[in-house]
């Protein structure tokens, strides 16, 4: 039988992740030695284009990892585990799923080892100075923000920034507001 068909079986024709039933396809869970259905998942295309990273994070969608983790299989979980690390530091929610999350300790260090190898996002001022959380920036172009009235005027300093997940992006509070700023249009 070959591993689509076997996952196929195993999921019951359906996302192993959300339980839809549209456009499913099989995802080798990395890291992957050799193919085997055990070392795979079957997921709809919104979850694998998620999972993948070759599209933006939908956080309400990801709401069906509550039921998705409690999977009896070791690749449904590791994939739920790595997408509630990846949630977690934004959502709340999605970290006390973490906190309730069990695995077993080969299926904690299969998850995991992958996390590892994901290069850390790297922000950069537009004089290619390295932004960390907290520093102080000064904005260097007058910024319209969008959905106010408001203009942030160049020279504005804005303070104890936080940093996302797009290294082109930084949040930080403008005149009281939460903004989220270009990294092209701030220096250290």
């Amino acid at each position: 039988m070959s591993i689509e068909a076997t996952l196929q079986t195993r999921s019951a024709g359906k996302c192993e992740l959300c339980t839809s039933s549209d456009a499913l396809s099989v995802y080798e869970v990395p890291p992957v030695a050799e193919a085997h259905s055990d070392k795979c998942v079957y997921l709809c295309q919104n979850c694998k284009s998620q999972v993948e990273g070759s599209s933006d994070l939908e956080t309400n969608h990801w709401h069906c990892l509550n039921d998705s983790m409690w999977s009896q299989v070791p690749a449904v979980q590791v994939v739920a585990y790595r997408m509630l690390k990846r949630l977690a530091p934004d959502n709340g929610w999605a970290q006390d799923a973490l906190d309730m999350l069990y695995l077993e300790e080969e299926t904690r260090s299969w998850a995991e080892q992958a996390l590892a190898q994901v290069e850390e996002v790297v922000h950069l001022d537009s004089n290619g100075a390295r932004l960390n959380a907290g520093d102080t920036v000064v904005l260097i172009k007058d910024l319209d923000v969008k959905g106010s009235s408001l203009v942030a005027k160049r020279g504005t300093a804005v303070r104890n920034i936080g940093l996302t997940s797009n290294p082109e992006h930084i949040e930080g509070r403008v005149e009281g507001q939460r903004i989220v700023i270009l990294t092209k249009f701030v220096k250290k």
